[in-house]
């Protein structure tokens, strides 16, 4: 598997739209984590405009369909995200790095 960085853009006032929606995409990232496809995930505090999230699959095309999954998304609250590759090399989290091959 390949380790890739998601950078969210979110919407304007996403503190107050996300509160009907947040148990759910928590949960989703939970069951992502424990899948062993999310290493991390959290928002920008200052300002809060978006998130990272690190995701662990074969693809860019299988990450994006993780995202597609999430409920902020189907809630429209992203305006924008880029998925990029991610080269680790040093982690404290060895489900970070390359498969050994």
């Amino acid at each position: 598997m390949k380790t890739y960085a998601a950078l969210i853009r979110y919407v304007d006032g996403i503190l107050e739209r996300r509160a009907p929606h947040r148990a759910a995409h928590l949960a989703n990232l939970q069951r992502l984590v424990e899948e062993g496809k999310v290493i991390l995930a959290g928002a920008w505090t200052d300002p809060l405009d978006g998130a990272l999230v690190v995701y662990r699959g074969s693809s860019k095309e299988e990450v994006e369909a993780m995202m597609h999954n999430d409920p902020y998304y189907h809630a429209g609250l992203w305006t924008s995200y880029e998925i990029r590759e991610w080269n680790v090399v040093i982690s404290i989290t060895p489900a970070a790095l390359p498969d050994a091959t």
